[in-house]
């Protein structure tokens, strides 16, 4: 694998993202959602406390609706327009276009976390939050956004749809999101119980919310995206053999 190339793949990834005033609007309303309503009006001043926690606890919900609307035109795009069987012919190993188009949507997806900036340090002025917690929660974040861009890119590249996209990978996350609500339903089932929270995109980053970045959690997520990049990388090799 060349970095050149994947180097190449990610500039035109992030660089579409702001070709056009959609990237722009969908930053401007990802700040509006969540900074606004789900962390000033609906727990801040209503708990009374200079933190987070309410911010990070709903972040699994508000990506799950706008990390699907980052991945689902990555490869649906190019299938809709015809680029993608010329890109398939370009002299690009499958995994570099993969790992680029992932690193291009992860960029956007941080640059778009960074705006938020204006939450820890509006918290900073109005009381004493631990920053290191913060700090560790944004972490957390990526590495939740990055798990669910992988699921969003693979699904993506199974249709080109963009709209097919996006629903399907909202169902797909959310199912994952939901596993971590099992134990309440299968208390009886033993063993079950564990494998539901272990495969729980959200009891991973519930754990990194509670302060804590257990190197098990970071491995959990880590293997998510190798998975489903892997999974991605194996679809479009058999298609360009189609």
């Amino acid at each position: 694998m060349q970095t050149r190339n994947v180097s190449a793949i990610f500039k035109k990834e992030l660089r579409s993202y702001f070709a056009s005033p959609v990237g722009y609007v969908f930053i401007i309303f990802y700040l509006l959602v969540s900074n606004g309503f789900f962390f000033f009006i609906a727990d801040f001043f209503r708990a009374g406390q200079a933190s987070m926690r309410g911010y990070f606890g709903t972040l699994p919900w508000i990506f799950l609706f706008f990390v699907p609307a980052i991945s689902m035109r990555l490869w649906a795009e190019e299938k809709k327009v015809g680029t993608l069987e010329i890109l398939l012919t370009m002299p690009l190993r499958e995994t570099e276009v993969v790992i680029g188009k992932f690193l291009g949507a992860f960029a956007f997806l941080a640059i778009t976390l960074a705006l938020t900036i204006t939450l820890p340090l509006s918290i900073h002025y109005l009381g004493r939050p631990d920053m290191g917690v913060i700090l560790g929660c944004y972490c957390g974040a990526l590495l939740l956004g990055a798990a669910y861009l992988a699921i969003g890119l693979l699904i993506s590249s199974l249709t080109e749809s963009q709209v097919v996209a996006f629903i399907v990978s909202v169902a797909a996350i959310f199912f994952l999101l939901a596993l971590g609500a099992a134990p309440v339903y299968l208390n009886s089932l033993g063993p079950l119980v564990h494998i539901c929270e272990y495969l729980s995109l959200k009891s991973h980053f519930d754990n990194i919310t509670r302060g804590v970045i257990d190197s098990r959690d970071v491995v959990y997520y880590l293997s998510v995206v190798t998975l489903f990049l892997y999974l991605n990388v194996k679809n479009i090799e058999s298609r360009k053999w189609r």
